[in-house]
């Protein structure tokens, strides 16, 4: 199935409910599920990722499959290791390609004794429901700081609590920053010094928590009022005041004219005039915003750089290379002109009559690519069911705004 987007009025205008945050959701049920009695749970996500680590926390069954969720691969590895339960974890063909070795080898330093059932450094994967033993293990900072997060939500349920020593560089620190503040407001004491974080033994709080608006959902609106005539519009419920680093998307957005006034109700986005010309960018810790940034510069014919991007690589789909032909499709030339980096130099060729952009299975390239329509009339986004990973209502929310979406088969 496609759908056809067009944006007949061009001015962004209304009232949007956000949905909750699903990096915070997914880390609140894994300190839940670590607590004797466990807690209240408000504004929990409803995306598929969500469900898919909640239905696994739950399940009985032996297997467990999580189909695209990387972060539930994560975790879920992580917990049932240092839980003591002996599981396989399985998920989608994409997924049995993504990398897991460096969590894997960082819970055998421990004593966990994982096996990979298919190949080697990938899912999917047997814990042995050995109990864990030592405190102290090495692992690397520059694939996914999802390893460390999923090490520090279990470090305080150890025997001998944790201690992690980082190598390399750290790519995505504001998750592991993210993860460091959920925790310490459920009760847990850590020590961030230099390359390494300390956690003692010690209990998580069994008192009740909220789930923040999604960062990550806003800066699809942030880039559909960079992208249309004249904005105002309110995010309710979003503050300035989050754990998420996707709140910088608020920073990016003044290079084209986007203010951000924060109300009792919300954030009130509006347009202003000023665009940039050129832009340079670091996305080292927030890489899940590259391609609304790139989508966004292409189409205000933005020249920019942007560095950082390197994990990109092994996300939902390997989203450099995807960014590159679909916004081919849309007459942009995009090159990455050495690892990690990628750039757009105004070089242009002749749009497809209409482009139809795949979205590979990746939420983020359906949500990237749909405001684009803006300006693209008739623009076909395939597989737009996608969005259900973390933003079910998208393509709804979008509709209150004047978007026209027409379903094609």
């Amino acid at each position: 199935m496609k759908y056809m987007l067009s944006f007949p009025h061009g001015k962004l205008q209304g009232r949007i409910s956000l949905p909750s945050s699903k990096s915070i959701s997914n880390r609140l049920l894994i300190i839940r599920a670590l607590t004797s009695g466990g807690f209240p749970l408000e504004g929990l996500s409803g995306s598929d990722d969500t469900q898919v680590l909640q239905q696994g926390l739950q399940s009985a069954s032996d297997v467990i499959d999580i189909g695209h969720a990387g972060t539930s691969m994560r975790f879920l590895t992580a917990y049932f290791a240092a839980t003591g339960q002996a599981k396989t974890i399985t998920g989608s063909e994409r997924m049995k390609n993504r990398p897991i070795s460096g969590l894997v080898d960082a819970l055998d330093q421990l004593g966990a004794g994982i096996r990979y059932l298919e190949k080697p450094g990938y899912p999917p994967l047997r814990t042995s429901g050995k109990p864990l033993s030592g405190n102290s293990i090495e692992i690397n900072g520059n694939v996914s700081s999802q390893f460390i997060s999923a090490m520090l939500l279990v470090a305080p349920a150890l025997p001998n609590g944790l201690i992690i020593r980082i190598k390399g560089e750290l790519v995505s620190a504001s998750y592991v920053k993210m993860t460091l503040g959920l925790m310490q407001q459920a009760g847990i004491d850590a020590i961030w010094e230099n390359n390494a974080i300390t956690v003692a033994r010690q209990d998580y709080r069994s008192e009740g928590m909220s789930v923040e608006r999604d960062w990550s959902a806003a800066s699809y609106w942030y880039q559909m009022a960079a992208l249309a005539t004249d904005a105002e519009l309110l995010l309710e419920g979003l503050t300035g005041k989050s754990l998420q680093g996707d709140a910088i998307i608020s920073q990016m957005a003044c290079s084209f004219g986007i203010k951000t006034e924060y109300t009792p109700e919300g954030a009130l986005l509006t347009r202003h005039r000023n665009i940039c010309f050129s832009l340079g960018l670091d996305f080292m810790n927030v890489p899940d915003l590259v391609q609304t940034m790139a989508v966004t510069c292409c189409l205000n014919n933005t020249r920019f750089r942007f560095a950082g991007v390197q994990t990109l690589r092994v996300k939902e789909t390997d989203r450099i290379a995807a960014l590159q032909s679909e916004l081919l499709k849309l007459g942009y030339c995009l090159k990455e002109t050495e690892p990690g980096v990628i750039e757009w130099n105004r070089e242009r060729v002749e749009p497809q009559q209409p482009a139809c952009i795949s979205t590979y299975h990746d939420h983020r390239m359906a949500m990237a690519f749909a405001p684009a329509a803006i300006h693209f009339p008739g623009l076909q986004i395939e597989d737009p069911g996608v969005v259900s990973k973390s933003y079910p209502n998208f393509w709804n929310d979008l509709k209150k705004t004047g978007l026209v979406i027409m379903e094609q088969r």
